[in-house]
């Protein structure tokens, strides 16, 4: 199945990449020290406010900046800005990002973070287990001493990062999860310190220990940090997938250069070149056939199962992988205006784009946190005018400030995030990041790829019939099959195996060919049994006058329903021919059946033949058919969809899959799929089972119902706490008990999930 490879022009890569008329220059950056969506907005504000910035997006998952300038700028004057803005900022040097060094520090990083996070875990147990005494009668806890040696490497080194991160906030006079994190654990350690010293010859004591707030502080800080990790893995992963695009361009290349072939590297290839593509080789650039006949594997760009015949004035793609045939290419496109160069590039911008919702604690920190300070100065400031002593009126705003502590903000995601991913998890569903749990709220449609994704990427024979007519007297299909078979004896060939399965599963015995010949673009010559026989194409068949009127409507009517047909023959005469499809996957109408009885549109979103994309559409009872759509113009058609309103969920397993699913709302890849699709989608499915997409939409809704759910608690502790504390009806020992409170019904909300069975909801 052949299909048109053509290069965009450059009006059509603009359109695609989304470039506008203004920007003259796109500059690239990468972002150290983000950790929300408030650092979000203040790069991009910093860097809106140079004069000849156009634009600025910055994207937390991937810490990338792009900044559109109208003008010339230096990039220093750039990194100046986002560091007076508190971040730090690395230009991206060609567009690729992923250097050996990079991937070094990240290794380096990840290390560091797991050995925090795992002195911070051992630091707090202690803290956290003595909770349990008062439940057991057991009148004792840690020394006051031993809860301070405890918590405070936990506070000023573990949470290190949270003062830091917090402090360009405060600076800019704006609010982030650091700066919540930051006062809330200060404020429970600095109260639990000043009692602790207070208590005298108690700091050694296990009877009668003050109520402390060590626990809460470390607690806090573990968790939020536990929660971090988890969460940069995911980002981390982000960045394969432009890792395994570009994997695909071979880094030398073959080039006949005045009669004289050469390797050089790929970097040095020019327009015009000759390149000298040799049998199994990846193509090293985007050109035209002019000399020479191969079948070449394009399955890793546009997701076809089968290869695709070149010859004579034929396009070929950079990053295809060449069959048995020896092909001339005449180099036509390099570097950005590469077909792999551009699918990369929609990758990024896909990537890169905004999503719908904001995270709301991000939202709702600026304005939280400048609050509960404010309202523990006037608490202090009002006590101290009430004549009290100051030691109380700074109890009175402490625990203004305990109260307030975000202890539940800080569980109310990775709580229900670990306990969603976990439930997922145990039904064959990997969740990347709580974005794609948000997405999912808003999902209408769910578009899917056909080939490997509805159906299972492997050719089968799928019809076989003989010639008929009294040339042939006594021909079987049996024996249609077994020279068939024979003929291809070893060969790796896509087709040809599909012969020899069939032929094993029927129990056939083949003889070996005494010769064989690859006609490459149109099939092969062999001798079987002293029978000099052909198979392939039609075109095939006429070179050597083989008359295919017995057959042609049978042949026409297999290519309607999407078949791909090889003639066979003996000599000048017809012997039958072989007809072969795609299998749909198992579970692929329950799934759509699903989705459609969960309220949802299906769509089928394919590079193949309208034909066998209508075929396959109307078996599995999906409404809409958008076939034969080039790589570069799958992210374009999941635009147009959302652009209906509706929010968009792709589910594909191919590297030409990959814009489309980093594009759309939700991003849903086959695991059995290419990395790059796995590594662009939010949602990967373990197991190759499209029933698994629903499940995915379903248990997504339920996790961000439980964050939301989560969050609005922690408000309400607060709402009703703060104003509390604030009179002094609430002591310290209560807020301390309140905030507990708050974080155990987040966490026991959150543990609600995992009884949730998702395969109910979807009412199969």
């Amino acid at each position: 199945m052949d299909m048109p490879f053509d290069t965009l022009p450059p009006e059509g890569r603009a359109a695609a990449a989304g470039a506008g008329a203004g920007p003259t220059d796109i500059r690239e950056f990468t972002i150290s020290g983000m950790t929300c969506g408030s650092c979000v907005g203040r790069v991009e504000r910093a860097l809106e406010g140079l004069p000849g910035v156009a634009s600025a997006s910055v994207n937390l998952a991937t810490a990338l900046a792009r900044v559109n300038l109208t003008q010339p700028l230096a990039d220093a004057d750039l990194q100046s800005a986002i560091a007076a803005a508190g971040y730090g900022a690395e230009p991206v040097i060609s567009g690729e990002r992923e250097t050996s060094q990079a991937d070094h520090d990240q290794a380096r990083a990840e290390k560091r973070d797991l050995l925090v996070l795992a002195v911070a875990v051992t630091l707090t147990l202690p803290l956290v287990g003595q909770m349990a005494f008062p439940l057991l009668g057991i009148n004792v806890g840690l020394p006051p001493l031993l809860q301070l040696l405890l918590a405070t490497p936990i506070q000023f080194w573990a949470g290190a990062a949270f003062y830091r991160h917090a402090w360009p906030a405060l600076k800019a006079g704006t609010g982030n999860m650091d700066l919540l994190v930051a006062l809330g654990t200060s404020a429970a350690y600095g109260l639990s310190t000043v009692l602790a010293l207070s208590s005298g010859s108690a700091m050694l004591s296990w009877q009668d220990v003050p109520h402390l707030y060590f626990e809460a502080s470390a607690a806090v800080i573990t968790l939020v940090l536990l929660g971090r990790f988890i969460e940069e893995r995911a980002k981390q992963r982000t960045s394969q997938a432009i890792r395994a695009l570009l994997a695909l361009r071979p880094e030398t290349a073959w080039v006949d250069r005045c009669g004289k072939i050469e390797s050089i590297p790929v970097d040095q290839l020019e327009l015009g070149d000759l390149l000298v593509i040799k049998p199994g080789e990846r193509i090293a650039a985007d050109g035209t056939v002019v000399k020479g006949e191969s079948a070449v594997d394009e399955s890793l760009l546009t997701g076809e199962s089968l290869p695709v015949d070149k010859s004579l004035g034929s396009k070929v793609t950079g990053g295809s992988l060449n069959g048995n045939g020896l092909l001339r290419v005449k180099v036509e496109a390099l570097g950005e205006d590469s077909r792999l160069s551009r699918i990369v590039a929609l990758v990024r911008d896909a990537q890169a784009s905004k999503p719908p919702v904001q995270k709301l604690v991000d939202r709702v920190s600026a304005v939280f946190v400048p609050l509960v300070v404010a309202v523990a100065g006037v608490t202090l400031a009002g006590w101290l005018l009430a004549g009290i002593p100051v030691s109380e009126a700074i109890i009175h705003a402490v625990t203004v400030l305990v109260i307030a502590c975000p202890c539940a903000l800080g569980l109310a995601t990775p709580t229900a995030l670990m306990v969603g991913t976990g439930l997922a998890a145990r039904r064959g569903i990997l969740i990347k990041d709580a974005s794609a749990l948000e997405q999912a709220r808003e999902i209408g449609m769910v578009v899917f790829d056909k080939t490997g994704t509805l159906t299972l990427g492997q050719p089968e024979l799928t019809d076989l019939e003989p010639a008929p007519g009294t040339e042939n007297p006594g021909f079987e299909r049996n024996e249609l099959l077994r020279l068939a078979a024979s003929a291809q004896s070893g060969s790796e060939h896509p087709l040809a195996r599909a012969v020899l399965e069939s032929a094993a599963a029927q129990g056939i015995a083949l003889t070996p060919p005494e010769s064989f010949e690859g006609l490459p673009g149109r099939g092969l010559r062999a001798a079987v049994e002293g029978r000099a026989l052909l198979l392939g194409s039609a075109r095939l068949m006429a070179e050597h006058a083989v008359g295919l009127t017995p057959l042609e409507a049978k042949a026409r009517g297999l290519e309607a329903a999407g078949r791909t047909v090889t003639w066979v023959a003996e000599g000048g005469t017809l012997l039958g021919l072989l007809a072969f499809g795609d299998r749909v996957r198992p579970g692929a109408r329950e799934a759509i059946a699903d989705l459609k009885r969960m309220g949802l549109e299906t769509a089928l979103l394919t590079g193949d033949n309208r034909r066998a994309a209508e075929q396959v559409a109307s078996e599995l009872g999906i409404g809409r058919v958008l076939a034969e759509v080039l790589p570069e113009d799958k992210a374009a058609e999941i635009e147009g969809l959302r652009a209906t309103g509706a929010g968009v969920a792709m589910v594909g397993d191919g590297v030409n899959d990959a814009p489309a699913l980093a594009s759309a709302d939700l991003g849903i890849a086959m695991a059995g799929g290419s990395d790059v699709a796995v590594e662009s989608a939010m949602v990967t499915l373990v197991r190759d089972d499209p029933r698994l997409v629903p499940e995915a939409v379903v248990i997504s809704r339920r996790t961000l119902a439980k964050i939301r759910q989560n969050l609005f608690w922690a408000f309400i502790y607060n709402t009703l706490g703060i104003p509390m504390a604030a009179f002094g009806v609430l002591s310290p020992v209560f807020a301390g008990a309140a905030m507990a409170l708050s974080s155990i019904s987040v966490v026991g909300n959150s543990l609600l999930l995992s009884r949730h069975d998702p395969g109910k909801e979807t009412v199969r």
